[in-house]
């Protein structure tokens, strides 16, 4: 390949097929959509039926669109994903492991380990097994891409919920260590961290006027992000123009880190 040979075709994820955990609300939704506009049939992940709201969405696009329902912390779901993106599509090209919890704030002597089991096993364990349920057929066709979702509790600390920021360190060390293994057959394992992001789950800070300023304050772009400022970095890891981007960590922060 040479400079010539570059398109940007590349980007496009035309008759690709994507499982998106957590694909129908918040980021996953976003994340699901990207997809689509790029060209990919998206099967949805998620414990509650959202009504058709992706769906109408992910259509619009021209795209196949299957909502599965289910508990991926609950032994054999996962695999069940999996065998029906096959039985669906015909092939998993693209797993987007987004499904998580977010911080439950609680101070580090009420943190119990019923919390933390419960976090660990959507945040972290479950993104494991649907790497390593997704991974066997990509070996098989020798292409995949797998992104995870990770935060900047990635790279921080985790002041009142210990295992919402190890689960986001976990996430980036999952990805670096399946790059390792899986890149012997074209399987590139990435992950994208957000930063502060405009969603339901962060309604009540943005709504907190001091709250809200203490983090834009944070923020070199002065604003929260907004679900499709993650909508490019989600499309070209999904894509072949990535094709020798691996194991790495891609913050979408507005430069939150810098300061």
């Amino acid at each position: 390949m040479n400079i010539t040979d570059f398109s940007m075709e590349l980007f496009s994820l035309k008759g690709k097929n994507a499982i998106v955990t957590g694909g129908n609300s918040g980021l996953g939704q976003g994340f699901a959509t990207a997809l689509a506009k790029a060209g990919a049939n998206i099967l949805a992940v998620s414990l509650l039926d959202d009504n058709g709201e992706t769906q109408k969405i992910i259509e619009d696009c021209g795209v196949k669109y299957r909502l599965v329902l289910a508990d991926i912390t609950a032994p054999g779901e996962c695999k069940r994903v999996v065998d029906t993106c096959l039985e669906e599509y015909g092939s998993v090209d693209i797993l987007i492991n987004c499904a998580g919890r977010g911080i439950n704030i609680k101070d580090v002597t009420q943190f119990g380990k019923d919390s933390w089991d419960k976090v660990v096993a959507l945040n972290l364990s479950a993104a494991f097994e649907m790497t390593h349920e997704v991974c066997k057929p990509m070996i098989k066709q020798n292409s995949g891409k797998i992104i995870n979702i990770g935060s900047l509790f990635t790279f921080l600390g985790g002041q009142w919920d210990p295992a919402y920021a190890a689960t986001k360190h976990g996430i980036a060390g999952l990805g670096k260590a399946m790059c390792d293994e899986l890149a012997q057959w074209n399987i590139q394992v990435n992950t994208i961290a957000p930063g502060y992001f405009a969603t339901k789950l962060t309604a009540d800070t943005r709504a907190d006027e001091k709250a809200s300023r203490t983090i834009l304050n944070h923020i070199p772009a002065n604003r929260w992000g907004e679900v499709y400022d993650l909508m490019g970095a989600c499309v070209f890891l999904a894509s072949d123009a990535s094709n020798y981007v691996n194991g790495t960590v891609l913050t979408v922060d507005g430069g939150y880190l810098v300061r």
